[in-house]
Formats: structure tokens, C-alpha cells, sequence
């Protein structure tokens, strides 16, 4: 368990996860000034009525974004926009939903922190972060051309892609709601991205960069927010609403007393009765709490102990304080209480259990048979090593535990083998190729971005069987395997003469 959380062989999961978490954070908040959907509605602008330019654009839009944020936040926003795009202009939306997460998670493969398993592998394989960008820009750019290729094949006919889409102007000004914060965050973002890049020339953990600068745009929100609260200037689209200080010291009454269910007031509900009726009520309550035992009326039903009855009183007033207080520091601060939990806090005891269970494999010699193996069938030769490697790769993200339980187990398995460090490079990239477009595969589970994307949906009302997720990645995974790989074992024939 220590090893699975401190790390062994400079993979270090802390280290992981507090870069993921702090540039999470950042690429979060510049979604949240609309930055994002102010760019697609200037591509649908742009786009016209041709329905395959505006295909197009859209693809490459969302590429560009998932370069430079990852994965997560571009399905978080390009997902919602979609849905609204192809709802207005009466489009069969999975031919466009497909496109936005194919090219989400092929372009996350160019940074390293386009996606945790590019973390994992550079931790595991003491790969440089700009040296990874270098391996990986030609694998990606295949990827990328040839999976656009198959989805425009496999959505050719006019009822996934008609040639003429109605569509009235957007106003992008409308949906960019905090242009100084948008700057501000991807300057932070831009700045933090460079010096990671060079501080890991000199072999600095990478955690020690990211999480300043997230804590720099942590209390920039809150010392903005309450600049814009205080000049009554709009927040996230919406005026401040002040309190009156009566208002102020009446909120765990106002929440206690919402929470509570009057439909036994005369057959009335809580919004139906007048505040005074509400306020008696309240006040005699508690006159009849706190009034000795010998003035209560006598009841006929049996009475609950004194002590149940007490806490239930004492867990109903804590609730009522704790509503009270988060809705009043979600009042004033609404970036950080909007942004927080957007966060993928599932992530953490996921990637901890990943890496313990893969630590237990490890404990058993399960990872030294499984490394044996691989030396057998690849005769420790370099393609052999990428083609074994890539392949296993797209198939583990299936069934084991999605893309960074997949990543871990054969970053283990290659380390494992002992092969020369030509051949132990090609493997890592051939993973990291692997790792990323593995998730455009046959289930959902393949990556916390299908699970994500797939609750977006089901929350927009758009269902997507397993079955339809898995024929329409078919064409488009098994052209992006035989591209990407094929590339890297051209790349390495090249580098490694």
C-alpha cells in the first residue's frame, strides 16, 4: 500500500496527481469565463451553412483546445455545445459527438498533460516533458488525419452530414462572460506550461511548478470575485445579490424552515403560506420545545426518547447552519464553488487503488511472468516491442480499469523486461500512442473521459448504447492503431540506426 501511494522505480502517483489537479483547476476556470464556447460559436460563424466546412472546423476546433487543456475540460464544454448546436439546427448529433471525442482524446497524446497516463509515462520512463511532445507530434498528426478520414467515410451519408445546415448568426460576445479572467487565466496557464517544460531540463519535479501557479489563480478568483461583488459587476453572467444584514442573520431560519414540509397546513405547501404564518409557526415551536414538561399537552401516542429526539434536533439545526453557510459563501465567491466541484475528485482513490493493485501484482511475481512473457514473444527486438506494446495497449483500456490502470500495468511489465534503452523508449511511446487513442474504443469505461461524456449526454437526454459507442470507433481505432504505431516504429528505425 506505501508503495502504491509513495511510488517505486521514480514513479511518484503524488506527483501525478497534484500536477493533474492543479492544471485541472486552471484549464476549469478559463472554461468557466466562456472562453471555450465563445470559440466554438466563432467556428460555427465561420463555418456557414456547409455542413462538411462546419464539420471540419468543428474538428479541428476541438483538436486545437485539447492540445493545450487536455481532454476533460473540451468534453466538459464541447459536449454541452454540441448537444445545443445540432438541437437548434435539427442535426443527427452522434456524428458530431463521435468527431468531438475522437479528436479530444487523440490530440491529448502531444503534451504531457493532456491526459494523466501521458504523467504516468513520463514519471515511469524518465521521459522529458518536451522531449515527449517531440516523440509524439508525428504519431498524433497521422492520428489525427486519418481518423478524420474515417469518421468523414463512415459518416458520409447526407443524414450524418447534409451539405446544407440552417443556422442563424451567433453572438460570441454573449457567452464570453469574463474577458479580463479569460486573460488572465491563459496567461497563468501559457506561463505555467513553459516553465514546466523547462524546469524539467533540470530535473525538478513538476508538482513543485504547477501547484504555485494554481494557487496563484486560486486566490486571484477569490480576490476577484469580490471585486466584481463589491463594484456590482456580473459574475459567471449573473448581477451580485446583496443581503440586507435582517437577511443576513435570518438564513438558517430562511434554509431550516425550506427544508421543512408544510403540506399539513390545511392541505397547503411551504410556498403557499405567508412568511408571518411561517415565522408563528417557528416561534411557537420553539416555545413548545424549551416550555417545561407539565405545560406540554398530553398525547396519546407514544413519545419518542429524549435523547433521539434531541439529536435529530441537533443534526436538523447543523444542517440547517452548514446549507446556511455554503450558500452564503457560494453567494460571494462563485468561481471557487462552481469550479471545485467540477474537479475530478474520483480520481484520487482511483488512481491510488490502480497503483496499489498493480504494487500487489508486482508483490505476488506477477509482473516479472508478465515481463517474461513479453521478452518471449518479442525477442527483447524494437518492433516487435511497439507492435506488442500499442496493441495490448488499445485492448487493456477496455477491461483494465480504463486507460491509466492500462498505462500502469505495462509501464510495469516493460520496466520489468530489462530491454535496451532504444527498445525501451519505442515501448513507452508506442504506449503513449496507445494509452490515448485507446480510449476511442469499445466500451466507456475506457477512459474517465467516455464515463464523463457519457453522463453529459444522459443529462442533456442523448443516449448512446455500448453497442453503437463500440460499431461507430470500430473504423476510426483500428485506422488510428495501424497509423500511429506504424509511425513510431518508422520514427525509432530513424532515431535508432
Amino acid at each position: 500500500i506505501k508503495d502504491g501511494i509513495v511510488g517505486t522505480d521514480g514513479v511518484k502517483p503524488y506527483n501525478i496527481l497534484i500536477l493533474f489537479f492543479s492544471l485541472a483547476y486552471m484549464a476549469i476556470t478559463l472554461d468557466m469565463t466562456g472562453i471555450l464556447q465563445a470559440a466554438a460559436f466563432w467556428v460555427s460563424n465561420k463555418g456557414g451553412a456547409n455542413g462538411y466546412k462546419l464539420y471540419f472546423f468543428f474538428y479541428v476546433l476541438l483538436t486545437v483546445l485539447s492540445i493545450f487543456l487536455g481532454n476533460d475540460p473540451v468534453i466538459l464544454s464541447g459536449t454541452a455545445f454540441l448537444v445545443y448546436f445540432t438541437k437548434v439546427a435539427e442535426l443527427d448529433p452522434t456524428s458530431w459527438l463521435m468527431s468531438e471525442f475522437a479528436a479530444a482524446n487523440t490530440a491529448s497524446m502531444v503534451l504531457f498533460i493532456g491526459n494523466p497516463t501521458n504523467l504516468v509515462l513520463c514519471e515511469g520512463f524518465s521521459i522529458n516533458n518536451a522531449a515527449f511532445t517531440a516523440y509524439t507530434i508525428l504519431p498524433f498528426l497521422g492520428c489525427c488525419i486519418f481518423c478524420f478520414l474515417a469518421l468523414g467515410i463512415q459518416f458520409r451519408r447526407p443524414k450524418h452530414i447534409p451539405r446544407l445546415v440552417v443556422t442563424e448568426e451567433l453572438d460570441v460576445r454573449s457567452v464570453l462572460l469574463d474577458p479580463t479572467g479569460a486573460v488572465v487565466g491563459g496567461l497563468l496557464l501559457g506561463t505555467c506550461l513553459v516553465v514546466i517544460i523547462i524546469a524539467s531540463f533540470f530535473h525538478i519535479d513538476v508538482w513543485k511548478i504547477s501547484l504555485p501557479f494554481a494557487a496563484a489563480k486560486f486566490f486571484y478568483d477569490i480576490a476577484w470575485d469580490i471585486y466584481r461583488r463589491s463594484n456590482n459587476i456580473s459574475i459567471l453572467g449573473r448581477k451580485p445579490q446583496h443581503r440586507t444584514s435582517n437577511d443576513s442573520n435570518d438564513v438558517s431560519r430562511d434554509v431550516s424552515l425550506e427544508m421543512t414540509t408544510m403540506t399539513g397546513l390545511n392541505g397547503q405547501t411551504i410556498k403557499d403560506v405567508p412568511i408571518e404564518t411561517l415565522e408563528t409557526i417557528s416561534n411557537t415551536r420553539t416555545r413548545s420545545t424549551m416550555a417545561p414538561p407539565s405545560t406540554l399537552p398530553r398525547q396519546n401516542k407514544i413519545q419518542e426518547p429524549e435523547f433521539r429526539s434531541s439529536t435529530k434536533s441537533i443534526v436538523s439545526r447543523l444542517r440547517s447552519r452548514y446549507i446556511a453557510t455554503h450558500t452564503n459563501l457560494s453567494t460571494h465567491f462563485p468561481t471557487i464553488f462552481t469550479a471545485l466541484p467540477r474537479l475530478p475528485f474520483a480520481l484520487v482513490p482511483f488512481a491510488f487503488s490502480q497503483f496499489i493493485l498493480i504494487e500487489a501484482l508486482a508483490h505476488q511475481g506477477w509482473i516479472e511472468v508478465f515481463s517474461r512473457w513479453l521478452v518471449i514473444a518479442s525477442g527483447r527486438q524494437m518492433h516487435p516491442v511497439v507492435w506488442l506494446v500499442g496493441i495490448l495497449g488499445v485492448i487493456l483500456c477496455n477491461c483494465a480499469g480504463t486507460n491509466i490502470g492500462a498505462t500502469i500495468l505495462l509501464t510495469k511489465i516493460v520496466r520489468g523486461a530489462v530491454l535496451d534503452e532504444p527498445v525501451n523508449r519505442a515501448a513507452a511511446i508506442a504506449l503513449a500512442v496507445s494509452s490515448n487513442i485507446g480510449a476511442v474504443s469499445f466500451t466507456f469505461s475506457a477512459s474517465l473521459a467516455g464515463l464523463l461524456w457519457r453522463e453529459i449526454l444522459q443529462q442533456k437526454g442523448i443516449y448512446i448504447r455500448q453497442s453503437a459507442f463500440a460499431y461507430w470507433n470500430i473504423f476510426p481505432i483500428v485506422t488510428m492503431t495501424a497509423v500511429g504505431l506504424g509511425i513510431v516504429s518508422a520514427e525509432m528505425a530513424v532515431l535508432y540506426k
